[in-house]
């Protein structure tokens, strides 16, 4: 499916999120009590999370999942876990009971997958529906920590270990593509010009095959927000 693209300035993007999520989280916890999404870290946490922090979204009816997680203790400032606690679950005051993190930590990195995998369809169901996946873009056009031509993008795990991931550092659980694309949203932030060249191919090449297109290409529901900088290379 096409997806939805908005550009604008970051300030602007922010406000559009945060009322993406409140709509989205109203609808999904009037219709079931319950709200599930699935957190990426990098540049889209530290631009948007402190404006998502002052949504108005019942936080006692929010699941909290993450798309991926290094291999970092989750006291660590490069833990994706602690940059949404410092930006978003403690501000918001988010109930730790509804937080399920990712335990990047453990040396049996397939245990902890099993772990997480158990632990998502406890909440979200088997297969696992996630009410919005949001997510980042690699400069090579990686999303979580599924990166090219390194993983099967038809995975039917539901989380897995990453042991020799091409950036630091290099072992790393991820969401897999099929829970991510089946996500009710799928919204995609982009921000700068390093991502300008993995969007650009991505919407219009039709043959791209970056875990990104990918992404956009599976999802029934796909929203890209992009500031200029990002769009900067899409046809007019």
């Amino acid at each position: 499916m096409r997806p939805e693209v908005i550009v604008d300035g970051v300030e602007s993007l922010g406000v559009k999120l945060s009322r993406e999520f409140e709509t989205l989280a109203r609808t999904a916890i009037d219709a079931r009590r319950q709200f599930v999404i699935a957190l990426p870290g990098g540049s889209v946490a530290t631009t948007f999370f402190p404006s998502l922090a002052r949504a108005t979204v019942e936080w006692s009816g929010t699941e909290f999942f993450w798309i991926d997680e290094r291999a970092f203790s989750p006291n660590d400032p490069a833990s994706n876990y602690a940059l949404a606690l410092r930006l978003w679950l403690s501000p918001a005051r988010v109930p730790m009971a509804h937080v399920h993190r990712m335990r990047g930590e453990e040396g049996d990195l397939a245990l902890a997958a099993r772990n997480a995998a158990e632990e998502l369809i406890a909440v979200a169901g088997d297969p696992p529906r996630l009410d919005v996946a949001l997510v980042g873009v690699g400069e090579d056009g990686h999303i979580a920590s599924l990166f090219p031509g390194r993983f099967d993008l038809d995975d039917n795990r539901h989380v897995t270990p990453v042991y020799d991931a091409p950036k630091p550092p290099p072992r790393r659980l991820t969401m897999t593509l099929p829970v991510l694309a089946s996500a009710g949203r799928v919204i995609v932030a982009a921000i700068g010009p390093s991502k300008a060249g993995p969007v650009g191919v991505a919407l219009e090449q039709e043959s791209c095959a970056t875990p990104l297109a990918e992404l956009l290409r599976r999802s029934s529901s796909p929203l890209m927000l992009l500031d200029r900088d990002a769009a900067s290379l899409l046809s007019k």
